[in-house]
């Protein structure tokens, strides 16, 4: 009784380990692409990776529904992400956690715009630029970009996209929440509270 308590106990460890190589190969995989691209995430690929075969990734994960869910759990445990135990003042170290994150995998250039649309994205950064350096001389250049790339995601028409279709708010509740975060970060550069540090990047 003893002996096969010991042998469970064997197979038990060795599963585990099995099944945290399988999802540290999913890991791998994902990083390789951009991060909103998880085409590549398969059994056969994760299988191949990990080196076992298909039918053991299966065994252990059940689906590639299955295996997703285990790799972006395992992701944000890496991370320190627990959004169960989210607070207002403590978005901005989740979202941090979130960045850094994200940075470990595979920068992937945006869809390319219309000539047009390019060049009016190029006005609208230099708009903002020249608006920030105005109003906040003092800052460093690195200090007035970030302010100015801050204010660009913020007035980007993927961040409206993103509250009026994902968060289900109309149009004027879309429009007066993003207004009210411009206001903020205007308010930062008015009052010489700069988002980064002069030794950031040094």
């Amino acid at each position: 009784m003893s002996q096969r308590r010991y042998d469970n106990s064997r197979r038990r460890e060795a599963a585990a380990l099995t099944r945290s190589q399988i999802i540290e190969a999913g890991c791998e995989v994902v990083r390789e692409s951009a991060v909103r691209d998880w085409g590549g995430l398969t059994i056969a690929a994760v299988a191949e990776r990990a080196g076992v075969s298909e039918r053991t990734v299966y065994r252990h994960l059940g689906s590639e529904a299955g295996l997703r869910d285990a790799v972006i759990s395992e992701i944000q445990q890496q991370a320190g992400i627990d959004l169960e135990a989210l607070r207002i003042g403590g978005v901005a170290d989740l979202a941090e956690l979130i960045f850094r994150q994200v940075s470990a995998f595979r920068a992937v250039a945006t869809v390319e715009l219309d000539p047009t649309l390019q060049a009016a994205a190029v006005r609208q950064r230099q708009a903002l630029t020249a608006a920030t350096a105005a109003a906040a001389p003092g800052w460093s250049e690195d200090q007035q970009r970030a302010a100015s790339a801050v204010l660009d995601v913020l007035w980007a028409p993927a961040a409206y996209e993103r509250i009026a279709l994902d968060w289900g708010l109309d149009t004027e509740g879309a429009i007066a929440a993003l207004r009210w975060a411009v206001r903020l970060v205007e308010r930062a550069i008015a009052e010489g509270d700069p988002p980064v540090d002069d030794t950031t990047n040094s």
